[in-house]
């Protein structure tokens, strides 16, 4: 079963190459150009010799006028191939091309093949209009006339009576035939009007039930416009055809008149205005559409950020003010830092700032296009910052720093305090005066000689050793201190001297305000410093 489907796929893809290599213009002629803007109509069906003339088979034909082209598809399985063909030779015509196809009642002699060419028919439209033409359909049908006027009578948008369009005019059936002011004439009208009530219900009765019905596969809607003309003689009329028969079984009549090989059959240019086009892009027009798609994408997107960011501020401001009001109320007692609170005061004042320049020159454009809040959290940042009185700022003034030299306490790369060390310790004790308020930081330092994390380790050990002997000798509970490493990222002198390097290693003693800091009603037992953690760059 694969093997007869792989050959089956292959016939059918041989077919198709084929025909597409078999679809070629006529000589001497020549498609518009891309620029024409009318229908362009791909004629199909019966008679096709009465309005081209005689073609070679396989060959494509065009006729242009003012109203538009036409295409002549020599067979129904061409007619997908003829549309490839036209659009890739004028990919711009998806939307001016349309079908037309002609049928003729007295070319039909068996009402099974008639309706197995609809049927066809069907199937090569629905399969065209897969590669993307619009393709509205047109049934045109010619029949036997007098010699006098010819008008062309339409069925547009399923109108149940036709109108009449003849010299430029449009008008109703009724009106048509009260219009002459002779009695001949408006005979010769009443004649005209019975042969096409005859005409339209053979077409009612046998073509289009086949069009006024879905398509099988859901392709396309089959509503259609239709049209009848009257013409002195018709080609391709056969013996005992189906017109024939109809006439004869509805109205006794037979029409005797002889069949011409060589009539010539009128095109439908009035009827071209009824054909409904898409509007036409430009390359202007589409660059315009895709820009505008970018620009209301980049919008969104911009107004996504934008609001993302607003939140992110409003958050970010407020656990700011939560923090802070939180420190703020934490019992004196319990706040064994100050760089806490100083923190986080120090983080809402430059929040303060932040907002205070975006109200005098406006917030930046990831804030803006109208998201931006800001201005609510102003007055509640100013109103927390005035309301308490930061840490740092009790009165008194703190008193130069002690810096001690770390290799008169330590040898090198060492936290071991060295034996002959107590007596530059005991002076640092005795000239701190610590008392309630004030925080004693030890801070270590090195110089830039080594790893610099070994280096931060070591001075943090170095200052905890400091602390350690300071809170065992000095009998200070462990609230009035706070130890902190900074390795060698705060250097007092160059690390490119000897004596350079050697002020950087050190520990520095200073007096920070604190409230609830070395309180008199803390035990000697608390004996844990307060470890303060700061942003170190090396």
């Amino acid at each position: 079963m694969t093997s007869v489907a792989a050959m089956g796929g292959f016939m059918v893809r041989r077919r198709a190459a084929r025909l597409r290599k078999s679809v070629k213009l006529a000589a001497n002629v020549s498609m518009p150009p891309a620029s024409f803007r009318h229908p362009v109509v791909l004629v199909c069906g019966d008679g096709l010799d009465g309005l081209f003339g005689t073609i070679p088979a396989q060959r494509l034909t065009l006729r242009v006028t003012h109203q538009g082209c036409y295409v002549r598809v020599p067979t129904l399985d061409q007619l997908p191939n003829v549309t490839e063909r036209i659009l890739a030779l004028r990919p711009g015509w998806g939307a001016q091309l349309s079908v037309m196809f002609m049928i003729n009642p007295a070319a039909h002699s068996d009402a099974a093949v008639l309706a197995g060419r609809l049927q066809t028919f069907r199937h090569q439209v629905a399969l065209a209009g897969r590669l993307g033409a619009s393709l509205p359909l047109m049934l045109v049908s010619y029949f036997h006339g007098s010699q006098g006027e010819t008008p062309w009578f339409c069925w547009v948008d399923g109108q149940p009576n036709p109108r009449v369009r003849d010299a430029g005019a449009c008008v109703g059936m009724a009106d048509w035939l009260q219009q002459p002011s002779d009695s001949s004439s408006r005979m010769m009208r009443m004649q005209a009007g019975v042969q096409l009530n005859n005409a339209t219900a053979w077409l009612h009765d046998r073509v289009l039930p086949y069009f006024n019905t879905p398509a099988d596969n859901g392709d396309r809607d089959w509503t259609v416009s239709w049209a009848l003309k009257r013409v002195p003689a018709l080609p391709q009329t056969v013996q005992g055809n189906l017109w024939e028969r109809w006439l004869l079984g509805k109205v006794a009549l037979v029409d005797a008149r002889p069949a011409v090989a060589k009539a010539k059959l009128p095109f439908p240019d009035p009827l071209l205005s009824l054909i409904p086009l898409r509007a036409q892009r430009t390359h202007v027009q589409r660059a315009g559409i895709i820009a505008a798609w970018m620009f209301g994408v980049a919008g969104a997107v911009a107004l996504v950020s934008s609001a993302w960011q607003n939140a992110l501020l409003l958050r970010q401001v407020s656990d700011d003010l939560r923090r802070y009001a939180l420190l703020l109320k934490t019992d004196p007692q319990a706040q064994r830092t100050a760089l806490r609170t100083h923190e986080a005061e120090t983080v809402l004042r430059e929040t303060a700032h932040r907002l205070e320049t975006y109200y005098r020159q406006g917030e930046p454009l990831a804030l803006g296009l109208g998201l931006y809040r800001g201005g609510l959290l102003r007055e509640p940042v100013e109103a927390a910052l005035s309301s308490q009185a930061s840490p740092g700022a009790m009165p008194g003034q703190a008193p130069e720093p002690l810096r001690l030299d770390s290799l008169s306490l330590f040898s090198p790369g060492s936290a071991q305090l060295k034996p002959d060390s107590t007596k530059v310790l005991v002076k640092a004790l005795v000239g701190l005066k610590a008392q309630p308020g004030w925080l004693i930081v030890i801070a270590g330092h090195t110089d830039a000689t080594g790893d610099a994390m070994q280096n931060l380790r070591l001075s943090r050990a170095r200052a905890a050793a400091v602390h350690e002997w300071m809170l065992h000798v000095g009998g200070l509970p462990g609230s009035c201190f706070a130890v902190q490493g900074f390795g060698a990222s705060q250097p007092i002198a160059s690390n490119d001297t000897e004596a350079g390097r050697a002020a950087n290693r050190r520990v520095d003693i200073r007096l920070v305000p604190e409230v609830g800091a070395c309180a008199s009603s803390t035990t000697a037992t608390d004996t844990q410093p307060s470890v303060a953690f700061r942003d170190v760059h090396f």
